[in-house]
Order: C-alpha cells, then structure tokens, then sequence
C-alpha cells in the first residue's frame, strides 16, 4: 500500500495523541479525515475545528463505508463494533505504528525512545528544529505550547518521531538519529519480563540506519549491548559521559546552564523549564542540533523560547513576583501548581525531586491518579517509595484505560504500603472539595501542589486551579 495513493482515512481512537498527529498528517496533504473516540476531549474538539468529524458512538451508522485505510490504536477493544465490522469485511487495517513506519520510510528520521523523558525530548529536538529554521516534520507525542500542536509539516524532509515502546511499536521504525533516554520496567502486560523489554530497546538501536547516530542515556541497564555505527552517551551532570551539564545556576524556575558535547561547549544555555531533568533532556537535543549543523546561537535562541510540553512540568500557577515577597503582600502563603502527565515511578522521581529543589521550603502535595491495574499491580512498592517523598499525598482511583479491573488491585494497594502518614484515596468530587478546604489555609513558606498521572486528571487541573484563584 502507498500512502500517497489513499484519499480517505479513518481513525479509531483519533483522540489519542500519536493517532490525532496521523489524523492531521493526513489532513494536512489534503486527505479526507474521520475518527471515532469512546469520549470528547479538548483535543477532539481541537481536530474538528480543523475540519476532521468525530464522533463518539459505536455505531455502524457513522463508520464510513468507503474508507481507503483504516487506522487503530491497541487501546481499541476487541469487542468494538466498528473494528470488528471493517475486520470481517477486509478494510486495509493498520496500527498507528504501521502507518507511522510507512510514512517515514524514506525519510531522514529522528526518533526518540524510552520508558520516560521521550515526549518532551522529542518535542524540544522538534521546536529547535523548526524555531532555528532548520525544518522538520513533527510527530509528537504530547502538545507543544509553543505551537499548541503535536504535529507539523515542512518541506525538507527531516522527520521527528516519538518512538513509543508500547506494543513494540518503535520497531518500526528505520532512524537515521535515534534517542534511547529509559529502559525502566513498564508495559510488562505487553513484554512479560524487564529483560524482553529492554530487548526491546537492544532491538530497537539495532534499526539505525548505516552511517547512523544513537545518543543513549549514561548507564542504562543494557548499555553496552546498544550497538550503532556512531554512538554518544549523555547524562546530566556525569562527566564520563560524552555529553553533559555543568555550572547550572537556578533562578525561580528558570535554569542557566552550560553544554558540554566531547570537543564541542555552548555556554550560557536558558533554559525556562522547571526540572533538573528537564536540563538533562534537552541537552541530548542540543546534541542533536548540533550533529544536524545548527548554529549555535539559532540553538540557544530556540531552547531559551521553548515554553515546554503540555502537562510536562507545565506551570498552572505560578508568580512572577518573588514568593517571600508575595507571601507579605498578600497576607497568606504563595501556592505553585504544577501538572505533569507522570505515571510510572521514575518519572515521578524526577518530577517530585524537580519541583522540591525549586521550591523546596514549600509544603509538597501531590494529587496521584495510578494508571493501569496492572502498572500498579507490578510497581506498587516503587510508587510508594517514590510518593513517600512527598509531605502529603492523595490518590485517585485507578484510571483504567484499556484494561479491566484485576481483583484486590486498587489505589490502596499503593497507600498500604507507603511509610508517609499524610495520606488517602479520595474521589474526584472529594478530591475538589478537600483543595478548596486545603487551599484556604495555606500561610508561611506556602504550598506546592503537583497532579500527575496519564489518565483523566487533567481533566481536574483548570477546576482546581479555579478554585485556588478564588480564595
């Protein structure tokens, strides 16, 4: 099948986000679009203000009959009427990783993988590229602020790929760059063992093209097995690396920092992007402009304006005024709010060690909604090792996406085995009312509150912020 060739397009699951950057791929060459999603999402209603129907019942009523291609996420059920009606009756049926793979088969590619930091990597290597006017096409997998999209299109044919594990999807694809940022347990439902997934990713390093580069993070389990024809390691502050940061200064938020790639240094690097980790992660993208030929000063002037990703240590609220200064002010403490899409213990590691070593003298709650009954079956005692950083923690029921309930599996499986005091399940109805009661008492040094998870919290993030406004 050639892509080129097909007019008409049909998504089940277009909501989700690797799907909705396909969906405006193909709308974008001016293919007609359609899609079916269980729910309707700010995301949704953005693809139909663009043109692209979407509806949001199993009905076969609504499935277009003459659909060139049909494209599914994994997260589609079986049972799904419509699946099952374009199965049976021999419709072209790809996965998005299929689709994907077809897409950027002759293209040059840059694809970036990992069990965590691979979204907002993907998203900084792909706004340097298009802020320095070098160009790209963008497949992200999280919404850049900048552009308020995780797709863009460009006429040299350079594409930057969120190369997803899940499903063994980013064995698809053919780099030319590839980026391995995280090979921690996740997706065991799909892989079985830690050690068929990190497989996985040996397999994955294996796809780079002849001539090829693969930038891996310093000390991955299975390191020494990446093998490429040209390798760079990168690590944030490890000088055995070959890339790294040093002289890091911070300043309420913002970062000051310099690059360090073998023979090659960028000083004075800004970064406005909460989040020692997040220094790390666009470190291995400066790599990467940097090997494409960028400017120096085009790459500093890119990272400096980028205004980071969607629910990625993204700033819900936070003062421009120094927070001693607006705790005096305003007769109370400051409050920062911070929502990140983290779901798998590392990555609230690193977000929860983030936001404590910029606000640090603020209380720390985190508002946690586990994400899959068998992530927090297999991880359990790592999510409560992780939260248990935290002064104060409430969980949300678990969110369940594609999978049904497991018996005795719930979000008390990760409270009992927390050491913290401070903490509980509570609803999000609960939830709303237990911020608003909480919010209203905050004096001192003030209160850092952070929501995270990949499931429907963000859903409460502008209430919540809401309510904190008018107190």
């Amino acid at each position: 099948m050639d892509i080129k060739d097909i007019n008409k397009v049909y998504f089940l699951g277009i909501g989700g986000i690797g799907m909705s950057a396909l969906a405006r791929y193909f709308r974008f060459h001016g293919k007609e679009v359609s899609g079916y999603d269980k729910t309707e999402t700010p995301l949704t209603k953005q693809l139909v203000s663009e043109g692209i129907p979407v509806h949001y019942d199993d009905n076969l009523e609504l499935a277009p009959k003459d659909a060139q291609l049909v494209v599914y996420t994994p997260a589609v059920p079986k049972g799904h009427t419509e699946f099952m009606y374009y199965q049976q009756n021999n419709y072209p049926l790809l996965k998005r990783s299929e689709v994907l793979g077809a897409i950027t088969r002759s293209s040059f590619n840059i694809c970036v993988a990992g069990t965590h930091g691979k979204t907002t990597i993907t998203t900084m290597v792909a706004h340097i590229l298009r802020h320095s006017e070098y160009g790209c096409n963008a497949f992200l997998g999280g919404i850049a602020v900048n552009y308020n999209s995780n797709y863009w299109s460009n006429e040299r044919d350079t594409c930057v790929v969120e190369a997803d594990e899940y499903d063994r999807s980013f064995l698809r694809l053919t780099p030319d760059v590839a980026v391995i940022s995280a090979m921690d347990p996740d997706h065991l439902d799909i892989y079985g063992t830690t050690a068929a997934m990190e497989e996985a990713f040996v397999e994955f390093a294996g796809k780079i093209k002849p001539g090829g580069l693969l930038i891996s993070k310093y000390g991955l389990p299975r390191g020494n097995d990446l093998k490429a024809p040209n390798q760079l390691t990168y690590h944030l502050q490890n000088t055995q690396a070959d890339i790294y940061a040093s002289n890091i200064q911070m300043n309420h938020g913002t970062y000051v920092f310099d690059v360090q790639v073998k023979d090659w240094k960028l000083t004075n690097v800004v970064l406005n992007m909460g989040g020692l980790h997040n220094i790390e992660n666009v470190i291995a993208a400066i790599a990467i402009a940097h090997h494409l030929g960028i400017a120096d000063e085009k790459i500093k002037a890119a990272v400096e304006a980028f205004r980071g990703v969607r629910r990625r240590f993204e700033y819900i609220l936070k003062s421009s005024t120094p927070l001693r200064q607006l705790a005096e002010e305003v007769g109370k403490g400051p409050i920062v709010f911070v929502d990140d899409y983290a779901h798998h213990p590392e990555e609230l590691r690193a977000l929860i060690t983030g936001a404590k070593g910029l606000f640090g003298n603020m209380k720390c709650t985190v508002l946690f909604q586990p994400h899959l009954f068998t992530r927090t079956r297999d991880l359990a005692a790592e999510f409560a090792e992780v939260l248990d950083m935290a002064d104060e923690v409430v969980l949300l029921p678990i969110y369940p996406a594609r999978e049904l309930p497991i018996a005795g599996v719930t979000s008390n499986t990760i409270l009992d085995k927390m050491k913290n005091d401070h903490k509980q399940v509570l609803n999000k109805e609960q939830l709303l009312q237990w911020v608003k009661d909480k919010a209203a008492t905050i004096t001192g040094e003030g209160w850092l509150l952070i929501t995270a998870g990949a499931g429907d919290i963000d859903t409460l993030v502008q209430p919540i912020k809401q309510i904190i406004e008018t107190i």
